[in-house]
């Protein structure tokens, strides 16, 4: 069994967002604008990256 993993990348401020939001972004370990990480691509993550999708990029 393979994980599959997802690439995001934060590519609008954090600043003046809804604490959901700030929430959402520190769980899927992103800080700084123009950071990337891969995570898993489980149904949590996916409902995180679908909340902020707005201040993200995401890649397969």
């Amino acid at each position: 069994m393979t994980n599959k993993t997802l690439k995001i990348t934060l590519k609008k401020s954090l600043i003046a967002r809804l604490k959901s939001h700030k929430a959402c972004a520190k769980g899927l370990g992103l800080k700084k604008i123009n950071q990337s990480v891969e995570v898993l691509d489980t149904p949590q993550n996916r409902g995180m990256i679908n909340t902020i999708s707005f201040l993200l990029k995401c890649e397969d």
